[in-house]
């Protein structure tokens, strides 16, 4: 196996000569060395590939960049092409593919980590993202090498813009058997599921806080959150919220904002396993999927059908860019009791009334 790794030279310097390996977050570090075992000494793509998920600003964004472009690392080998010399076509016919290939799912009674094809083909959302991320490593190689072109450029994706969000939700009432829950089960619990219902978080955000992120602003209590694709913004702290999070921390002062026992970030994995146990405790019907990203569509979807919600401020809530995306959470969205047809056809009518009011007054 041929290693990504910075190796010490020899010479007359009297310090160490470092690699720009040696600033890799491990992620890339990795992969570029599994990438390696696959392909010949000297082979330009783990190096590739490793710079670029080296750049990419989040360790989410990082993690799943590196399980989507196995994917097509895999599918382009087993057609027997070099991923670096992938035309078009090949690019197209990967797309076909993922319509109907199934996906990885843990084989029950198997091996601890053990997982087979059995499950379902992946959904027009997790397709987009998968093809997106090839396009994003092709177009970065192109600009590293200077010269080849992006397959995948010109690869259609499937339409996103029209489709409602696939996440099944909770009702408030859920939300708030849940919550109870969580509370009963540790003021660490608690303090998570809150955080991350009542202003909207990610899990990758809740988890990459620290406490020395939380502060105020203008009477407010705030938390500086990073972002997806790495952003940062102040989001505000109600007060139950603040409330709770005080009495999980318990006085301490620094580190991050929920960490195990050790003083290291909780594991996304574990907090999987803790909101499908607490939602099953709970007894919300879709315990069996539950994940922790339901907690912030819930907390969309129920900020839009508020009396009153006002889209831009629920877009800037959900942090959203593009309004179109909070508009998938609408659940008033397409209701024909809410049709502005309605209202345009009132006032019409009324026009036209009074129209016929002035005719008759004449004649």
């Amino acid at each position: 196996m041929s290693e990504i790794v910075a190796r010490p030279h020899g010479g007359q310097l009297d310090t160490e000569i470092r690699s720009a390996v040696d600033d890799w977050p491990e992620e890339a570090v990795d992969f570029a060395n599994d990438l390696a075992a696959h392909y010949p000494p000297g082979d330009p793509l783990p190096a590739l590939a490793g710079a670029w998920i080296a750049r990419q600003k989040t360790k989410n964004t990082r993690s799943t960049y590196v399980r989507q472009f196995r994917v097509w690392d895999q599918y382009a080998r087993s057609r027997g092409t070099h991923p670096l010399d992938a035309n078009f076509p090949l690019a197209e016919a990967f797309s076909r593919h993922l319509e109907t290939a199934p996906t990885m799912k843990s084989v029950k009674g198997g091996k601890r980590g053990e997982k087979a094809p059995v499950g379902p083909p992946r959904s027009d959302s997790a397709r987009a993202n998968l093809l997106s991320a090839c396009s994003s490593f092709h177009a970065y190689a192109v600009r590293a090498r200077r010269e080849g072109s992006d397959p995948f450029e010109l690869v259609s994706r499937p339409d996103l813009e029209q489709a409602d969000s696939t996440t099944r939700g909770s009702t408030e009432d859920e939300s708030a058997l849940l919550l109870t829950a969580a509370r009963a089960d540790s003021p660490r619990a608690y303090a998570l599921l809150l955080a991350m219902y009542s202003m909207a978080l990610r899990l990758d955000s809740a988890l990459s806080a620290r406490v020395e992120d939380l502060g105020y602003d203008q009477g407010h209590r705030t938390l500086n959150v990073r972002l997806k694709g790495g952003r940062r913004k102040r989001k505000a702290v109600p007060p139950a919220t603040g409330h709770a999070l005080d009495l999980h921390l318990d006085g301490r002062t620094e580190g991050p904002l929920f960490q195990t026992s050790t003083g290291r970030p909780l594991d996304p994995k574990y907090v999987w396993t803790l909101v499908r146990r607490l939602a099953a405790t709970a007894g919300i019907a879709n315990a069996a999927t539950f994940h922790p990203h339901v907690l912030k569509h819930d907390a969309v979807t129920h900020a839009l059908a508020a009396p009153g919600a006002k889209l831009h401020d629920v877009q800037d809530f959900a942090d959203h860019k593009d309004p179109r995306t909070t508009r998938l959470y609408d659940q008033k969205k397409g209701r024909l009791d809410s049709s502005p047809g309605y209202g345009i056809a009132a006032r019409l009518a009324e026009r036209l009334a009074e129209h016929d009011d002035d005719a008759r007054e004449r004649d």
